[in-house]
């Protein structure tokens, strides 16, 4: 695909070395690796995943989803994932583009182009899609501003209205809809999502959640683990265990340190869950990643 090429061409120009970086265009960044990677734990946020070269592996909950430069992702709320470069060479490096997505923007959007209500479940908040011309031909247009910086204050916001209208255009992607408007049940899960990241070392009680969201619990729990794969319980827990590792790994605290600031009452249960879910103690786990860094 001549559009594909062309995107994966442009980041070789502008994008030399590995890692994430961002752009001059708020909510726009790129990410290269020129190997396959370790799993990486982080939390998507609401966002476009375009990759132009390569491929990654993501798993939410205990589901795998893979995507590559015939596809790309979705996500329309915030999910805690392992992720996976699984196709990149020094020759040929993995090349993705991630644009975050504004609801606002897309309530925007939805409004203008008088789109329908939708009347569906909303599904999964992660979503692997067909790629498209019209959709590439877009995301061009607004990458080729990065050549012209004294475009992007004109021209970079009525461009990322047209993406998000290229990705509702999608049928598969109609789900977004339902996480834009008010009211729907996606949008009051979306909401709680919302409070559980800024809250996730505060006790949780799923019957407070179910408030929050104007649901009976059974139905709240039903809805979130149809959003997100995962209960309520496992999500924050997935959160405080990501959490107190970027603790462990970058502000050099002791176990039980990170333990108390994330919420856990008890050092060993963090650390039982913590091998759980990495596969070593803290310490022995901080330790291979400082090394492999």
């Amino acid at each position: 695909m001549e559009r594909i090429k062309e995107l994966a061409e442009f980041m070789e120009r502008n994008v030399t070395t590995d890692g994430t970086h961002e752009t001059s265009i708020a909510g726009l960044r790129f990410v290269r690796s020129s190997q396959i990677s370790e799993p990486v734990y982080s939390v998507y946020e609401p966002s476009l995943c375009i990759v132009a070269q390569g491929s990654k592996l993501v798993l939410l909950g205990e589901e795998s989803y893979k995507y590559d430069s015939a596809s790309y992702l979705t996500a329309s709320v915030h999910l805690p994932i392992t992720g996976q470069i699984v196709e990149a060479t020094p020759e040929k490096p993995y090349l993705c583009i991630q644009l975050q997505l504004e609801m606002s923007q897309i309530f925007e959007v939805i409004q203008s182009s008088k789109q329908d209500r939708p009347s569906s479940s909303p599904g999964r908040g992660l979503v692997i899609s067909r790629i498209n011309d019209p959709l590439l031909e877009v995301v061009l247009r607004l990458i080729r501003l990065l050549e012209n910086p004294k475009d992007i204050p004109v021209l970079a916001e009525s461009i990322i209205r047209e993406i998000i209208y290229r990705v509702l255009q999608n049928e598969k992607n109609g789900f977004l809809r339902h996480f834009a408007l008010v009211g729907t049940q996606a949008h009051r899960i979306a909401k709680v999502i919302g409070v559980m990241n800024q809250k996730f070392n505060q006790p949780l009680k799923v019957a407070d959640l179910a408030k929050e969201a104007s649901m009976s619990s059974s139905s709240f729990y039903n809805h979130f683990k149809e959003v997100t794969g995962m209960s309520p319980i496992q999500y924050q827990k997935q959160l405080r265990l990501q959490e107190a590792r970027r603790l462990l790994l970058t502000e050099n605290l002791e176990a039980a340190e990170a333990a108390f600031q994330v919420g856990y009452e008890s050092p060993s249960h963090f650390s039982r869950e913590y091998s759980r879910r990495f596969g070593l103690s803290p310490m022995k786990d901080i330790r291979r990643l400082r090394e492999t860094f």
